[in-house]
């Protein structure tokens, strides 16, 4: 059971997927499997929390999956990593209710929904059903706004708020909202701001920063920074060489109040965590 506001949780992730914007997805061959779950334990040795298992990138620009390939890629993999780490907390990524309920019923503990219950009209009656955990994340990704650069990747560009902070945490509400409606209790959620989901690059950096402000909604955040094109169009950098961006980002959003940070580089941002931690919850 996680205790929020005693220290930050770790999310580390696992794509298998071959698309990853990150350069970190597992090629889908017939071990992909075993690569997942030697990624997953080594995440967990390294000090994950949590293990985050998506089939379907969500890269600016990228192509939706089935529901059926989505579930090949993932159920294997959720299976494997519940053998190897029986005691292990899973998270699925998915914004589909069929994949989120196979996945459950593989050995997944949490769903992290891309689209905060918005996209598949039976996930929040799922999520109240089966009572587990769920990250609502906010998004205003659209085709239109997406501008790729070859060497940095996608980004969002264009996309208007009338106020950025009042909008995002308005919206979250709405979903909130939407989960309450179908019995969602409050201790199953957390909320996720969407760092790099609709929003600029300036948007990105100003979301992180007043981050503390959508503490007001009551719930834990979980920020997801991890590699993301804001800090590539910052820095000027491929998503390869973002690990000192990331741990900038990771740290001012655990001083502005993240309860969990999703990454790639576990064992850095495990150690940043601490050390943030000691700094500003002091222990």
């Amino acid at each position: 059971m996680l205790e929020w506001g005693r220290r930050t949780y770790v999310m580390g992730i696992v794509n298998v997927t071959p698309d990853s914007f990150s350069g970190d997805g597992l090629a889908l061959a017939a071990a992909f499997e075993r690569q997942a779950t030697a990624q997953a334990v080594a995440f967990l040795a390294d000090g994950a929390d949590i293990v985050d298992i998506g089939g379907e990138s969500t890269r600016p620009g990228s192509v939706p999956v089935t529901a059926d390939e989505e579930k090949a890629r993932v159920l294997p993999a959720i299976r494997a990593m519940r053998a190897a780490a029986p005691d292990a907390l899973i998270s699925v990524d998915t914004y589909r209710a069929d994949v989120a309920e196979a996945a459950l019923d593989a050995g997944a503990d949490w769903i992290n929904d891309v689209w905060g219950l918005r996209m598949d009209a039976r996930m929040a009656g799922l999520v109240a059903e089966r009572g587990c955990p769920v990250v609502i994340m906010h998004n205003r990704s659209q085709p239109k706004d997406v501008a790729q650069e070859q060497r940095l990747g996608g980004r969002y560009v264009g996309v208007h708020y009338d106020d950025l902070l009042d909008d995002v945490k308005a919206e979250l509400s709405e979903q909130v909202e939407l989960a309450f409606a179908a019995g969602v209790r409050p201790e199953q959620i957390i909320l996720d701001p969407g760092i790099g989901f609709g929003k600029t690059v300036a948007q990105n950096l100003e979301l992180l920063d007043r981050l503390g402000e959508l503490k007001a909604l009551g719930f834990p955040l979980l920020i997801g920074p991890s590699r993301k094109s804001f800090i590539g169009f910052t820095l000027d950098l491929p998503p390869e060489q973002r690990l000192e961006g990331t741990a900038a980002t990771v740290a001012i959003g655990i001083a502005r109040g993240a309860d969990i940070v999703r990454v790639h580089d576990v064992a850095a941002m495990a150690r940043i965590a601490r050390m943030t931690d000691a700094i500003v919850r002091r222990v």
